[in-house]
């Protein structure tokens, strides 16, 4: 009998408001009872977990990243530039991106977003240099051996300089290369079904990196395989101005135009939509993920998330790149939501109830998981659990609220699929030190 329960937590939110204070049941991976406030379980257990000093919380899920990013953390040259010129003085250090070096930035993204109480992450890897075909493959290897869920992306960039795009010539692949090399990872990694741990979508980067060819051609691909779509869209002014130049529409128009617009999209950022584009989206079910980190130390502006909730839009949460994140910390990407949606909507309108759906069953919605992202009967087993004994929460009365009022940024313990990845804050089987010694030197090397 391998019955669980976690028995009569601090605090509990269920994203789904079902009464789960007396905690919770996990059999064979999967979330098999609730247990309401002064009751026990319905069958006997093997084993109990006292939970009475965490908050207890379905796993976080991120979906935005760039993972190769932590390499270029605050590097100095572009600290103080907006997307356009950070892109341009970027792009020449990534595409010295090496597979080994891939492999550490990957495990170390995880690791900081597993810290955090994040168990599913979406990245959007979209640079393959020579030598660096296999990408995707690569990260795959890195993600088996933290145990997090992930929804990995074939981004792709088709749209070089002499084309008049933005990267360097040496980022751009040709749209036969990316179309096949997607098939090829959709066929060897994508798991399909409740409780898969991998998953591939496709990702043409941006309308400033690509062909509207290869954004058709993705979007073709994508329906026949039965998988999902992602780009970055609506991020910055000087993205809207592109569009309007190089397409002679605004970028809601363009992604109508080669098929994107629907429910198999999530988009990166979101932020310059008029009222018409929001309504648009909302009817068409495209989902927006929301990175307010990024957003605010590229001064890109604010994503408008509750008109485009109100539209039909599903909202989530993503880190974005550790290049301008900075930080691969979900809990903290939900404080960060909390406040900077507030200077747009209110307090009274943007509680911590909402970021933290927005960070578990709203980001679930965008990656088309109805397995992950709440606490309820028939879930994945997926949790994140923490203390309030810390200095910062000293005095605090709401724990639920505490958790991103007073800033709590690391988990205790963290559960993906019924086994526990963290353990009193440290990851299992895992020699962070090491592992950080390793990146720091990769991180010289790689902008020396």
């Amino acid at each position: 009998m391998s019955r669980l329960w976690i028995q009569n937590p601090l605090a509990v939110f269920t994203a789904n408001d079902q009464d789960a204070r007396g905690g919770l049941v996990v059999d064979q991976g999967v979330i098999t009872e609730l247990v309401p406030a002064g009751g026990q379980p319905r069958q006997p257990v093997a084993t109990i977990f006292d939970a009475r000093e965490f908050v207890l919380l379905p796993g976080l899920i991120n979906t935005h990243h760039h993972f190769y990013q932590t390499l270029t953390r605050a590097w100095a040259p572009v600290v103080n530039q907006p997307l356009f010129p950070w892109l341009q003085r970027l792009y020449p250090v990534w595409a010295r991106l090496t597979a080994d070096q891939l492999h550490l930035a990957t495990q170390v993204a995880l690791a900081e977003l597993l810290l955090s109480g994040c168990t599913t992450a979406a990245d959007h890897h979209y640079l393959f240099p020579d030598g660096l075909e296999q990408a995707i493959d690569v990260q795959v290897a890195a993600a088996a051996d933290l145990g997090l869920r992930v929804h990995l992306t074939r981004g792709s960039m088709s749209l070089g300089e002499a084309e008049g795009g933005l990267p360097p010539q040496s980022t751009v692949q040709p749209p036969e290369l990316i179309l096949a090399d997607s098939e090829r990872l959709v066929a060897r990694h994508h798991q399909r079904g409740a409780g898969a741990r991998v998953q591939i979508a496709l990702a043409p980067c941006s309308p400033f990196s690509v062909t509207p060819s290869i954004m058709r051609e993705s979007a073709e691909l994508a329906r026949r395989l039965d998988v999902r779509l992602h780009t970055h869209l609506a991020e910055t002014l000087d993205e809207e101005a592109f569009c309007q130049q190089r397409f002679g529409m605004r970028t809601v128009d363009y992604l109508e135009s080669v098929g994107w617009l629907g429910p198999r999209t999530w988009l990166a950022h979101g932020i310059h939509f008029d009222a018409a584009e929001i309504a648009r989206l909302g009817a068409a079910g495209t989902g927006i993920c929301h990175c307010p980190h990024s957003n605010m130390r590229l001064a890109s502006g604010i994503c408008p998330t509750l008109d485009l909730e109100t539209a039909g839009a599903p909202i989530g949460l993503g880190v974005d790149g550790s290049a301008s994140g900075d930080a691969s910390n979900l809990l903290l990407e939900a404080r960060q939501a909390l406040y900077l949606q507030r200077l747009r909507y209110g307090a009274e309108r943007i509680t911590p109830e909402l970021a933290l759906t927005w960070a578990t069953r709203g980001s679930a919605r965008l990656l088309g998981r109805d397995d992950l992202g709440e606490l309820a009967v028939g879930k994945q087993a997926d949790l994140a659990l923490f203390r309030l004994d810390e200095l910062r929460f000293s005095g605090s009365h709401d724990p639920l609220a505490a958790l991103l009022l007073c800033g709590a940024d690391r988990a205790d313990r963290v559960m993906v699929g019924g086994c526990w990845r963290v353990i009193d804050g440290a990851i299992v089987d895992l020699d962070v030190a090491a592992l950080i010694a390793r990146h720091r030197q990769a991180a010289r090397r790689l902008v020396a």
